[in-house]
């Protein structure tokens, strides 16, 4: 091998050009319209254009991965994870034009990429598999009787894909037929492929994956494991290695049975083995393998010292593993988060914008693929970048992660930054026992970071001291009225600029600031304490950083306009999208809470429902139509 296209996009392609640079090789970046000027079209030797914003027509669409691989002289070509990661087909058509396939053999990959027929070649290898229904028949009444010999609570998984589509929780068998339905459209629409299977649910798992790694030489052994419980929407969100629940007999025998796993397969390069633990009577069981290269795979590295990008490249020049099972030495614990353009605090629904102002922190390790200015699109996945923490210990790991997210600045973009400072910073989670039940049972209630009384009074300074108002005029101290909106709250201040700095006033209250600024950021003393925070500014926006709390200040006018709320006379897009279905038909009474129309953006299907009973006067889009944010959709009118 010598020059590798790498066929994906973000943090992935850019942590992919790294290892391959340190070892020599020359790397072939790929870009759709969105990703233009993109930070992996940067940091790879050259760059080609493949097509539109949707990734059906660029990053998915085979034949013209293929022709920029040609066009630039590749000789092979490297998945990262997601797109066409784990399809066999894209496999062999890199084979048949002459390139190397940095992964599986397709073989591996259709063995696994099917849920259903993966169970069963597991079950025959020995490997504990989660009891369900894995059958070939798929009609809904079979399904159905299947959902009642089991009984609730079930998971509805689909066959194909990952990522937590075509994935439905089943607590009450009046629930199974619609969520059949709805896992099954899920599923065709994001894999094409609507092949169900279920499984009993377990309450409280863990969700612990082995990380196996296999050579051409028949050599096949595991890295340890990574626990992977805080989820929400059953995608990750926190991973860390090692496990809290896991001693060295527990690693002993799910390591042995992932290798198992990967040697029933035929397996070469990196894998993961996904497992679900019963930390009571310390039974786990198969769910799927990912025959790819995992997201989480820093923590790994870091705990074990190794490149894993850098031996999947041996592996595919066909070098032997560079160690065997004993050889492995496992040093601290690292935990990673996952950055998300999302609104944790508003059912983590995916953001959209323009990354502003971008400060790293120091001392752990960041993924990422951004550059400021970069905007972005709903055309792709919510994950941003990636923050990974090592420690001598879980606890110095924790600290160190919290401390940087709290030095995190992502400016222009929603992100869940302070959502995962709450969750490293939970007792629970602190005390290394968080379930797959965790975000529920103990982050449901949660808000958002609000401005306390300091961070009022900083903006409604900031905003006076950036109008240049005069300290004083010849009449007297000058005195500045201002009205600032931060989230659901609008206050009104009144400002004097003094030489000392600022007196705040607000509902009575008064407090005294003195400010010093470097550039964009701001100390500021209130009642002898200083603190400091960042301040960017976007026309006549204020975004304000501190302690990994992002808090947006708007200026408002004085006077008060009356507004009539509409919001629940009309379903709005939420973010740019396409629509999946429409179920709303003009003339219809409908429900509260009644579906109306499916939305699918950065890779999630949205269910749109009505905000009241009513009427449906008019219906604006149809299934396959692309939509922008907060257009309207739907009408309503009268009462049902």
């Amino acid at each position: 091998m010598k020059r590798i296209l790498i066929a994906n996009r973000g943090e992935i392609a850019c942590r992919v050009a790294r290892s391959a640079h340190a070892a020599g090789y020359e790397t072939v970046a790929v870009f759709s319209d969105a990703d233009r000027g993109a930070r992996h079209t940067q940091v790879a030797d050259v760059a080609v254009h493949i097509g539109p914003s949707v990734a059906s027509s660029s990053y998915l669409d085979v034949s013209r991965l293929l022709e920029a691989a040609a066009k630039t002289g590749c000789d092979a070509v490297h998945p990262g994870y997601g797109f066409l990661a784990e399809n066999a087909g894209f496999a062999e058509a890199c084979a048949q034009a002459g390139l190397t396939f940095i992964g599986p053999p397709p073989s591996a990959i259709r063995a696994m990429g099917n849920k259903r027929q993966a169970k069963i070649l597991m079950a025959e290898a020995g490997v504990p598999v989660v009891p369900g229904y894995s059958g070939g028949a798929q009609d809904v009444e079979v399904l159905l009787a299947e959902a009642r010999r089991l009984g609730p609570p079930l998971m509805i998984k689909a066959s194909a894909g990952g990522g937590g589509r075509g994935l439905r929780r089943v607590d009450d068998l009046e629930q199974v037929e619609a969520a059949l339905v709805a896992a099954r459209s899920e599923a065709e629409s994001a894999f094409g492929d609507g092949e169900l299977i279920l499984e009993r649910r377990l309450i409280t798992p863990r969700h612990v994956e082995i990380q196996v790694f296999a050579d051409t030489h028949g050599n096949v052994i595991h890295l340890g494991e990574r626990d992977c419980s805080v989820q929400r929407r059953h995608q990750k969100v926190v991973e860390e290695a090692p496990s809290p629940a896991v001693q060295a007999d527990l690693r002993a025998r799910m390591g042995a049975a992932a290798v198992a796993a990967a040697r029933a397969i035929g397996y070469v390069g990196a894998g993961t083995v996904e497992m679900l633990l019963d930390e009571t009577w310390g039974a786990f069981y198969f769910m799927e393998m990912n025959t790819r290269l995992q997201v989480e795979h820093p923590v790994t590295e870091l705990v074990t010292g190794l490149d894993l990008v850098a031996w999947q490249l041996d592996v595919a020049a066909g070098r032997p593993l560079p160690m065997t099972q004993d050889d492995l030495r496992m040093d601290g614990h690292a935990i990673e988060v996952r950055l998300y353009a999302e609104d944790p605090y508003n059912g983590f629904l995916p953001q959209v914008g323009r990354v502003g102002r971008l400060i790293w922190p120091e001392g752990v390790r960041v993924d990422h693929g951004l550059v400021e200015g970069q905007a972005i699109t709903a055309f792709y996945d919510a994950m941003v970048a990636k923050l990974v923490a090592h420690g001598r210990d879980r606890e110095e790991a924790r600290r160190r992660l919290v401390r940087a997210l709290g030095e995190t600045v992502v400016g222009g973009l929603v992100t869940n930054q302070a959502y995962l400072m709450q969750i490293l910073a939970h007792p629970v989670f602190a005390a290394g026992a968080a379930t797959t039940a965790f975000v529920a049972e103990h982050m449901a209630e949660r808000g958002a970071p609000a401005p306390d009384a300091s961070q009022w009074a900083l903006a409604a300074a900031l905003f006076v001291g950036r109008a240049g108002v005069d300290h004083w005029r010849s009449t007297g101290v000058s005195v500045s009225p201002v009205r600032l909106a931060c989230g659901e709250v609008d206050a009104r201040f009144s400002v004097v600029a003094t030489t000392e700095g600022y007196a705040v006033a607000r509902d009575g209250a008064t407090t005294q600031l003195a400010i010093q600024r470097d550039d964009e950021v701001v100390r500021y003393e209130v009642d002898g304490v200083v603190r400091r925070a960042h301040a960017l500014w976007s026309d006549d926006t204020l975004e304000l950083f501190e302690g990994g709390a992002r808090l947006v200040f708007e200026r408002r006018p004085h006077s008060d306009k009356a507004r009539v709320d509409e919001g629940a006379d009309h379903v709005k897009a939420p973010m740019a999208g396409r629509v999946i279905s429409v179920s709303a038909a003009r003339g219809a009474a409908v429900r509260k809470g009644q579906l109306l129309v499916v939305l699918e953006a950065m890779k999630m299907q949205l269910e749109l429902c009505a905000a009241r009973d009513g009427v449906v006067a008019a219906v604006h889009v149809q299934a396959g139509d692309q939509v922008d944010n907060k257009q309207t959709l739907v009408d309503l009118e009268g009462e049902s």
